[in-house]
């Protein structure tokens, strides 16, 4: 599990020192879907700027420069690629074309090995599956609604990604795994991470005045645009290749019956736990091998550790 977070301020109403301020709230509390590294996009200088580092988010020192008006964040908890050496960690940096962009991904691919193949994809000394996506992009030449649909339905597993181009256009390719939008008309400003529960307790971090928030919605299969200046574009992508539809009945994924162990969970930890399950199945794991480690008392941290660890 990753986190995504990030904030666009288009009417400029909080400064650089502001910003980073807010940036450093939202990702000391996005450490609770990793710690491995931590990584921040955004453009400055008419360049497009990639500062990550193999540590902690509270451990990670942001400088955001007065005119870096949107930031794209990301905290890793490592599934493929050694986080120590800092070129497998988000957000990745590429051209497509003319243009410079930079991608985070939440999630886990599992036939990035067959798209180098088949796709006939340049070799590269980066070892994360999420690369595969920035790949894609670059081999479609151009950054748009249709090339993101492209290589949203090209890979298999389980994703949200966040994308940041060159000119300030931050898009939102929504998949199965969760995210979360504010906008806040009183000042512009867009503040978004992977869960509403860790957007919401990074607000109470935030000693800033920004307004009522407005959730924005993202619904599974949707492209979202946020320009420059703030406006919203939207379009749509095929959903077949993710893991929840491909792996397992879709009553499984769907069934409103909750599961016993599972009843007086909220509607955060049901999200973390259909989550876990896709990680799992990229494991070769089935989702009722995890219920019945739930059944037998492990708790779903107990769950991830093992996974990760190799212990399952």
């Amino acid at each position: 599990m990753c986190c995504l977070f990030g904030m666009l301020d288009p009417e400029h109403r909080f400064t650089g020192k502001q910003r980073a301020k807010i940036l450093r709230g939202l990702a000391a509390v996005s450490e609770a879907r990793g710690t491995d590294a931590t990584g921040i996009a955004y453009n400055s200088g008419g360049k497009l700027h990639v500062f990550k580092r193999p540590l902690p988010a509270h451990k990670v020192r942001f400088h955001i420069p007065e005119d870096a008006l949107v930031v794209m964040g990301h905290t890793r908890m490592t599934t493929q690629g050694d986080a120590r050496r800092n070129y497998n960690n988000h957000p990745f940096q590429a051209r497509a074309g003319s243009q410079s962009f930079a991608l985070a991904h939440n999630g886990v691919l599992y036939n990035d090995g067959l798209l180098r193949t088949t796709q006939k994809l340049p070799l590269t000394n980066i070892e994360t599956d999420s690369f595969v996506a920035v790949q894609m992009l670059q081999q479609q030449g151009a950054l748009t609604f249709d090339s993101l649909r492209y290589m949203a339905e090209q890979v298999e597993g389980s994703f949200s990604f966040t994308v940041l181009d060159d000119r300030d256009n931050l898009y939102f390719v929504k998949g199965d795994n969760p995210l979360c939008i504010y906008h806040y008309p009183e000042t512009g400003v867009y503040l978004y991470a992977s869960t509403e529960e860790i957007l919401t307790s990074a607000l109470l971090r935030i000693p800033f005045h920004l307004g009522k928030a407005v959730t924005v919605k993202v619904l599974c299969g949707e492209l979202l645009k946020i320009d420059a200046k703030g406006h919203q574009s939207r379009s749509e992508f095929d959903t077949i290749n993710l893991v929840q539809r491909w792996y397992y009945p879709r009553s499984f994924w769907y069934d409103p019956a909750p599961r016993p162990y599972n009843s007086e969970k909220s509607d955060a930890n049901k999200e973390y736990l259909r989550e876990l399950k896709a990680v799992a199945a990229f494991y070769g794991f089935s989702p009722s091998y995890v219920d019945s480690l739930l059944s037998d008392g492990f708790t779903t941290d107990d769950v991830e550790e093992m996974l990760y660890a190799g212990e399952l």
